[in-house]
């Protein structure tokens, strides 16, 4: 009968390491993210996953695509989503409306615009009055990719609802295959379906909208007031882990960047991620910090303004908080 105080021991030993194990696990927050897109684009966000940022600082990240801003905000109104990561207009739509519990952004992460006209043959010296009388596969009208295109073109003489015939109809994600297929003469994409295009020689991307729009807050992250009223500590670091990926977007090549990220896009092959990246590098599309400033709110505003999606200006200080993206900033 001596062996069995032993096995028991064992037991018991084996039964404190799995507690262990768990207890570590246990000590990471849970936090649901909704993105508005899973692109290259994004590509900070995706590196401060793949170098395990969120975890040191102890979130366990869940991250849902919700394949437009709509659904993104409707996610986090509803508290499927704690944080939702989309063009701000979202937020000051539903400050308009009156919503109590409003959206607050807290971090901004790109100053560009990440899509690109895309037609059907290569144009070596594109300019865009050739859209004129010319169908387009634009985006869903109030979001911010259709109200960037539609201020390019207005920043170049052309009246979007006379000169073009923009196509609005076709689901976010869902242009490509629509351009593919036959539809339209030009279309905006995002990466990587810009690229995805080119390489299977059915389109040519002609024109970046985040170099003609020049500097936008193009997309920031937002969570509602009350959440962040009790979970002030969780922003804080999740804003950290999320400086820390700019940071290293910034002080690495395109190379480095896309062997990090390449997890996140198994579909696409590490050479086209890099060049997709390099063509995002050379745009200056990432910030140097997520501090989303007054000039920019107003930017965005008068986006909205002139795209007749906003009738009354909504308060900076309302919706936007920059003391996480601040201190962020300011912590190695």
């Amino acid at each position: 009968m001596r062996p069995i105080p032993s096995v028991a021991l064992a037991i018991a030993l084996i039964m404190s390491m799995l507690t262990g194990c768990s207890t570590s696990e246990g000590n990471l927050t849970h936090v649901t993210l909704n993105e508005v897109a899973h692109s290259i684009f994004y590509a900070p966000q995706y590196v401060a996953i793949e170098k395990g940022y969120f975890k040191e600082e102890g979130i366990d990240l869940e991250l849902v695509t919700g394949f437009g801003a709509d659904k993104t905000m409707s996610a986090l109104v509803s508290g499927e989503a704690d944080i939702g990561f989309m063009g701000a207009e979202s937020s000051i739509y539903l400050y308009s409306e009156g919503a109590s519990d409003y959206a607050v952004n807290f971090a901004q992460l790109t100053q560009r615009a990440g899509n690109f006209l895309v037609a059907r043959k290569p144009i070596d010296d594109f300019s865009w009055d050739m859209l004129k009388g010319k169908t387009v596969l634009g985006g869903r009208k109030g979001g911010m990719p259709e109200m960037v295109f539609e201020y390019i073109l207005k920043k170049n003489n052309l009246d979007p609802a006379t000169d073009i015939d923009i196509n609005q109809s076709i689901d976010f994600g869902s242009t490509a295959a629509a351009f593919s297929g036959g539809q339209g003469d030009y279309t905006v994409e995002f990466e990587p379906a810009a690229t995805a295009l080119e390489s299977a020689g059915e389109g040519y991307v002609v024109a970046s909208l985040g170099v003609d729009s020049g500097y936008v807050p193009y997309t920031s992250y937002c969570t509602t007031k009350s959440y962040l009223a009790e979970n002030e500590e969780i922003i804080e670091k999740f804003t950290k882990a999320l400086q820390k990926g700019m940071e290293y977007v910034n002080t690495h090549t395109p190379a480095e960047i896309a062997e990090v990220i390449a997890p996140q896009f198994e579909e696409t092959d590490v050479a086209t991620i890099e060049a997709i990246v390099t063509r995002y590098y050379e745009q200056d599309t990432w910030k140097d910090n997520l501090v989303f400033e007054e000039s920019s709110f107003d930017l965005l505003q008068n986006i909205l303004s002139d795209a007749g999606e906003l009738n009354n200006r909504v308060p900076y200080d309302k919706l936007v908080d920059t003391s996480y993206a601040e201190k962020a900033k300011n912590t190695k």
